[in-house]
């Protein structure tokens, strides 16, 4: 082989990735969860073959290969690591979902009863753009559009539905 290093020659790192790009998607698809994931690892396989100096490449297939499964060998271990630290972090007391007493549930009911009787002293079309935006998530420039109304006058109503509803949940004991 010549004495060149395949990041100073882009033809030879074109020749290597015509001929071994499919040969190494293939072994990653076989052993990753996607084809993005396979299209990845044979990306970083030729950044790492282009610092590579090709002349101390005996048998480049053997090389490429073993590249190749030890880039899965790392993936798999990050994975694990990752997984391992989010079960932890979960198992933690405190952490993730709470467990609800009656208490705190009939809090929460109370709360919802009172949101849904503020929100029907609302006006109409307060109350529809209220809805619409905060409950519903649509965008703003949607609701306008669906109104018939401008997107500063969609503003203006959730500002005002946000207050009135503030205001009469704070004087509620």
């Amino acid at each position: 082989m010549q004495a060149t290093t395949v990041s100073r020659d882009p033809a030879a790192l074109e020749a290597f990735s015509t001929a071994y790009r499919p040969l190494l998607l293939t072994f990653f698809a076989r052993r990753v969860r996607s084809w993005s994931e396979a299209e990845d690892l044979t990306q970083e396989v030729f950044m790492r073959l282009a610092d590579a100096d090709l002349e101390t490449i005996v048998k480049p297939e053997a090389y490429l290969y073993t590249m190749a499964a030890n880039l899965v060998r790392d993936r798999a271990r990050r994975e694990h690591y990752r997984l391992a630290v989010k079960e932890d972090y979960a198992n933690q007391p405190g952490i993730g979902v709470e467990y609800l007493d009656p208490h705190r549930l009939a809090e929460g009911q109370e709360l919802l009863r009172e949101l849904d009787l503020a929100l029907r002293d609302l006006p109409e079309r307060t109350r529809r753009v209220f809805v619409l935006y905060r409950i519903e998530g649509l965008p703003m420039k949607k609701i306008a559009s669906e109104l018939g109304i401008s997107l500063s006058g969609v503003e203006k109503h959730v500002r005002r539905g946000l207050a009135f509803l503030v205001d009469r949940l704070e004087r509620e004991p």
